[in-house]
């Protein structure tokens, strides 16, 4: 591949939208869920996180062409109290139990104070960060969890029993936000496959390979499926990302009554011919109920931590969300998001396989 052909090339932020909705809408998904699926994904990679954005669409639509999810599934509340829901997704897509799940989550906190809402039958629901700013976006601290496939390999281990089991947390400042959304694996698989689109090696501490061994190969990593907890390496505190991976996987999968662990089947771009019913938690609490001045304090703390000596005048200290608003900047800067050539391949494969108009570059 030449260095021309390799070059990312821009696609403004509705056509990418516009895309995808054409492509959920051509194996039969409803309007209104195929605009759900669509925000989330745009969104993921106008901020920047390419491993949940388009790189996912391949996937949910392999998934929907064999109807191991289903795209016309409305989720169905089992059993609530004032500020609690059990849902059951009834296999339909992430986002659209997501967007129910944290809704439901928002309308609970608003009226008593918090909101909290575990799901299960759910399917792989992208960032998690999407659904804690859908509670910021309502003046209320959000938080989301999933579990996944397996994929990390508990501390000592060579095989994967935990998903990479993301959770996120938002919290609205005055005129500013903190907003977390991390793995609890020491990377999101999505970038293990990013760096395979670029054919670049990985950091130490990424990935092992079939004999439990650091590996820094796309290839290999990505055939072997067993990611490494956020730390990596025992000696690095690994055991504390193997916790949170843990953690989640209560708090979710347990909690929710689906699959969790090794209970869940493996995902891959092909599609899966089981069902994942994954296990999600939304949480939504309105700051209101305790100390006045939350914003205020919210947006001083964010101001403390910026204003940190940096230890080079090059790179400024960041807080949770900064990198992704910069990238947002960048974006729309730029008046289009930057997709690599592997990735467009990819789009354009689909675009012919549905029958539908292909993206059109900037």
């Amino acid at each position: 591949m030449s260095a021309t052909e390799a070059k990312p090339k821009l696609v403004a932020v509705e056509e990418s939208r516009r895309f995808m909705i054409d492509c959920f809408r051509a194996v039969n998904v409803p309007d209104e869920n195929a605009k759900a699926m669509a925000d989330l994904l745009v969104a993921a990679d106008h901020r920047g996180h390419f491993s949940h954005g388009m790189n996912r669409l391949e996937m949910y639509i392999n998934d929907l062409a064999i109807n191991s999810t289903d795209g016309a599934a409305i989720p169905k509340i089992l059993k609530e109290t004032p500020s609690t829901a059990w849902v059951d997704g009834r296999n339909g897509l992430g986002a659209v139990v997501g967007n129910f799940c944290m809704d439901l989550a928002i309308k609970k906190a608003k009226a008593v104070g918090v909101g909290w809402v575990c799901a299960k039958g759910s399917n792989h629901y992208g960032m998690a960060g999407w659904y804690a700013m859908r509670a910021m976006d309502n003046g209320l601290v959000g938080m989301s969890m999933t579990n996944t496939s397996p994929l990390m390999a508990p501390t000592r281990s060579k095989e994967a029993a935990l998903g990479t089991n993301p959770l996120a947390l938002g919290a609205p400042g005055k005129d500013d936000k903190f907003l977390l959304d991390m793995a609890t694996t020491a990377v999101a698989v999505g970038k293990i496959e990013i760096q395979r689109r670029k054919a670049e090696p990985l950091p130490d501490g990424w990935a092992q390979d079939p004999h439990g061994n650091v590996t820094t190969d796309p290839e290999l990593a990505f055939a072997t499926g067993c990611l490494m907890p956020l730390g990596g390496a025992e000696i690095n505190s690994g055991y504390k990302g193997y916790g949170l991976g843990a953690m989640v996987e209560v708090m979710c999968g347990v909690m929710a009554g689906s699959n969790y662990s090794t209970k869940v089947r493996k995902w891959t771009h092909a599609g899966a011919n089981t069902a994942a019913d994954l296990g999600q938690v939304f949480i939504a609490v309105d700051p209101n109920c305790f100390a006045p001045g939350f914003e205020e304090r919210v947006t001083d703390l964010n101001s403390r931590l910026r204003n940190c000596e940096p230890t080079d005048s090059s790179k400024p200290v960041l807080v949770a969300g900064d990198k992704e608003s910069l990238n947002m900047q960048s974006v729309d800067a730029a008046g289009g998001i930057k997709y690599l050539e592997n990735q467009l391949k990819t789009c354009e494969a689909l675009a012919q396989r549905l029958h539908i108009k292909p993206m059109n570059f900037i």
